[in-house]
């Protein structure tokens, strides 16, 4: 009877565990295909001609790149945009490395009073919306004279994305052994020699993965730039885009606006796709013990 009764159960599971794994695929689909929806109509809008932009078709037809070489006319100032983002979210992301590399390794492998509370102090500062700071940092930086400079972009941003690099890079450190540095120690290094050769290259994996979420979070900053720049040649290139007012005259400048956005989200993830593998590493090497 028990025999029976197993192979009659014995096929309905089977059929079970395949529409399972059947449903687990059509939702990674719909949630791939959900995600890259929007990339997909801007580059599609990107590759338009200027009088066929509100055309709904799946594929341009027929082609051009009327809307790139727009962008890059000498009036529209996208080439000084692009650049202030290199240079804004480049600097924003050497300081993160440099500042939070030191902060997490005193938090993770130093013993002194109210660690952990400095530690939640640190996250914590990362919970306050943007706007809510906007106010005091325009007022603070219109006193010293901060306005429309590089600074006035790169410290807020620095204050944002330096509790994630903290946070991130902290879990490394604390994952490593700590005879390690007191094996270097014994053979004569001193801890900041131990820290320098000895725990920065094994924490590798965590800082590359710092710095590319560091890079990215600067590099798709807008609510600050926008406040704190008023002048066009100090733009980043979010705040450039969406101040675009048509480079054919009186047109909507709907696919110039598309062609920008394909420049500046590309290489973000090209640079994302090749090196997924590394970030994957570095963001799950600090949960593993």
């Amino acid at each position: 009877m028990t025999a029976i009764s197993t192979a009659k159960s014995g096929p309905p599971r089977r059929r079970s565990f395949s529409a399972g794994r059947a449903l687990s695929y059509l939702g990674m689909i719909v949630v791939a295909l959900y995600c890259l929806a929007p990339f997909y109509w801007m580059v599609v809008s990107a590759f338009r001609r200027p009088e066929d932009q509100f055309d709904n078709s799946p594929i341009p037809s027929p082609i051009s790149i009327k809307n790139f070489t727009a962008v890059f006319k000498h009036d529209v100032g996208f080439q000084r945009a692009l650049l202030n983002s290199v240079i804004v979210a480049g600097v924003t992301t050497v300081l993160t490395l440099v500042v939070g590399t030191f902060t997490a390794y005193a938090l993770a492998r130093l013993d002194f009073r109210f660690k952990n509370m400095v530690l939640g102090i640190i996250v914590a500062t990362s919970m306050f919306p943007t706007i809510s700071l906007i106010v005091p940092l325009l007022h603070l930086f219109t006193n010293i004279k901060w306005i429309n400079s590089y600074q006035s972009m790169i410290i807020p941003n620095l204050s944002f994305v330096l509790p994630l690099a903290v946070w991130n890079l902290n879990a490394f450190f604390r994952q490593m052994p700590f005879e390690l540095e007191y094996a270097a120690m014994v053979d004569g290094c001193t801890r900041g020699q131990a820290f320098r050769k000895i725990i920065v290259p094994l924490a590798a994996p965590g800082v590359f993965t710092t710095a590319i979420i560091a890079f990215i979070a600067a590099w798709n900053e807008f609510m600050i730039a926008l406040s704190m720049v008023n002048k066009k040649e100090m733009q980043t290139a979010t705040v450039s885009i969406s101040k675009f007012t048509g480079a054919y005259g009186f047109d909507q400048p709907f696919g110039t606006q598309m062609a920008a956005g394909v420049l500046v989200t590309v290489p973000l993830v090209i640079v994302v796709l090749i090196l997924q593998r590394r970030i994957i590493a570095g963001l799950t090497a600090g949960g593993v013990k």
